[in-house]
C-alpha cells in the first residue's frame, strides 16, 4: 500500500479495509511524524491506533513503531530522559487498551525505554518482567518476533529479555536488582526447575539475586526536578559562576579541602562497597525463606549459595 498523499486518517481506513503496511509506508509515515524532530503525545497516539491495525506488518515498521514511541516517552517533557508517572501510565493504558494481549514488537518497546530512560516509574519495568514471567510459564505472549513458545521453559529469548530489564540503568535503584525483581526470577525459577532451559538462565539467576543481596552502586538519577534546575542553570546565559560563588561569601578552603581530599572520598566508598556486600541478616531470612520453601535444594539455588560465599570472602 503506497498514500500518494500521505494522511493518518485515509492510512488508518487503508489498514482497516485489509491493507498491509509497506516499507514505502513506513517511510512516508516517518518523514510525516518527524520533520520537527519531536513525536507530540496526539501522534504518538495516532501511532499506537496504526499499530493495533497493523496485522501482518513487516520488521521496518516493528523498527519504526518502537523508535517513535520511545522518543515519545523519552523525550516527552523537560528535562529529557526522564520519564514521569503520568506518561508511564498513559503508556501501559496504551498498550493494554483492547485487552487483547501484546506483541514482541510492544514488550520490546517498553524494554527499550526502561534502558534509554535516565529514570523511570518501577511499573514500567513490573510491567514488562509480569509479561515475561507469563510468557515462560503458559508458553504464550510476546517474547520473540518469531518461534515458538515452549511453556514451562525460560529460552533463550528471555534470558536476553530478563538480562536487559533487571539490569537496565533506568529506575531509582539503577544498576541495582530490587527485591520485587530478584522474587520474579525466583518463581520462574520454581517454574522450570528441570526443564530444558537455556545455558544462560542459570547464569543470569545467579548473578542477578546475587546482585540483590550484595551489590552497591553510589549512582543515583537526579530526581527530575533537581535535573529541571540544573538544566535551567545550564542554559541560562546570564548565570556567572564566579558571581554566585561571590555571593555564598568568604569560601572556606579547610573545609574544601575535606570535601575534596581523594582518600577521604575513597575511604567511605570502599566502606560502602563492604557494607552492601554483607548478607544482612533481614537478606538472609529472605534468602532462607525462598531456599526452604520447597523443602529442597535445587542446582540453581546451590550455585547461588557458592556464588555468595565466593563473594563474601
Amino acid at each position: 500500500m503506497i498514500l500518494m498523499s500521505f494522511s493518518f486518517s485515509d492510512f488508518s481506513s487503508a489498514l482497516e479495509a485489509g491493507a498491509r503496511i509497506s516499507p514505502d509506508d513506513v517511510l512516508a509515515i516517518r518523514r510525516s511524524v518527524w520533520p520537527d524532530g519531536v513525536v507530540a503525545r496526539a501522534e504518538a497516539e495516532t501511532i499506537f491506533e496504526l499499530n493495533r491495525l497493523a496485522r501482518g506488518a513487516g520488521p521496518e515498521w516493528g523498527d519504526f513503531f518502537i523508535e517513535a514511541i520511545t522518543d515519545a516517552v523519552v523525550n516527552a517533557k523537560e528535562p529529557r530522559g526522564y520519564v514521569d508517572e503520568e506518561t508511564a501510565a498513559w503508556l501501559i493504558g496504551q498498550l493494554d487498551q483492547d485487552g487483547r494481549g501484546i506483541g514482541a514488537v510492544e514488550l520490546e518497546l517498553v524494554v527499550k525505554i526502561v534502558e534509554k530512560a535516565l529514570n523511570a516509574p518501577a511499573a514500567l519495568k513490573a510491567w514488562a518482567l509480569a509479561r515475561i514471567e507469563r510468557c515462560v510459564l503458559s508458553g504464550e505472549g510476546a517474547t520473540r518476533r518469531d518461534g515458538d513458545l515452549r511453556p514451562g521453559v525460560v529460552d533463550e529469548a528471555e534470558v536476553k529479555l530478563l538480562r536487559r530489564l533487571v539490569f537496565a540503568s533506568g529506575g531509582d535503584g539503577a544498576l541495582v536488582v530490587s527485591r520485587d525483581e530478584a522474587e520474579t526470577l525466583w518463581r520462574i525459577k520454581d517454574a522450570t526447575l528441570g526443564a530444558a532451559n537455556a545455558p544462560g538462565w542459570k547464569q543470569l539467576f545467579v548473578q542477578a539475586v546475587g546482585n540483590h543481596l550484595m551489590a552497591y552502586s553510589s549512582y543515583r538519577p537526579l530526581e527530575r526536578t533537581e535535573a529541571s534546575r540544573l538544566e535551567a542553570f545550564m542554559n541560562d546565559r546570564r548565570s556567572n559562576v564566579l558571581g554566585f560563588l561571590a555571593r555564598m561569601g568568604r569560601p572556606d578552603f579547610d573545609g574544601a579541602a575535606k570535601i575534596f581530599e581523594p582518600e577521604a572520598g575513597a575511604e567511605a566508598h570502599r566502606a560502602a562497597v563492604a557494607a552492601a556486600a554483607a548478607v544482612t541478616p533481614t537478606e538472609n531470612v529472605w534468602l532462607q525463606f525462598n531456599v526452604a520453601r520447597d523443602e529442597k535444594k535445587d542446582e540453581l539455588e546451590e550455585a547461588l549459595i557458592r556464588f555468595l560465599e565466593e563473594e563474601s570472602d
